[in-house]
């Protein structure tokens, strides 16, 4: 299995970048994943990171892009709860990438 280093500690990481063991994540884990990505977390990208960490916390699951793109248009308002806005923050994909920097399980159906 694949790791990777977060401050001298090795994180283990499934075949597709995602936590094997979400207990292990960290802001600084979600850093070194956008710098792979070659993306700077900026307040908006934290602003849906967080959001999918507490989505997780509560449901236990990781939301698909149309669940995503719904609850965070109920929580944070139409201009951000939009597929167009969500990929200018995330490229390859919303739901995919997002879920992957906050530490979460790859999402389920059409991502």
């Amino acid at each position: 299995m694949a790791t990777v280093d977060v401050s001298g500690k090795q994180v283990e990481v499934d075949e597709d970048g995602y936590l094997v063991n979400l207990e292990d994540w960290t802001k600084e884990l979600a850093e070194i994943f956008a710098k792979e990505d070659e993306i700077e977390l900026t307040e908006a990208h934290w602003e849906v990171i967080n959001f999918l960490r507490d989505y997780y916390e509560k449901y236990q699951i990781a939301p698909m892009i149309k669940i995503l793109v719904k609850e965070i248009g109920k929580s944070m308002g139409k201009e951000k709860g939009n597929t167009k806005y969500l990929y200018e923050l995330y490229p390859a994909g919303p739901a995919k990438q997002a879920c992957r920097f906050a530490g979460l399980p790859k999402p389920t159906g059409c991502v």
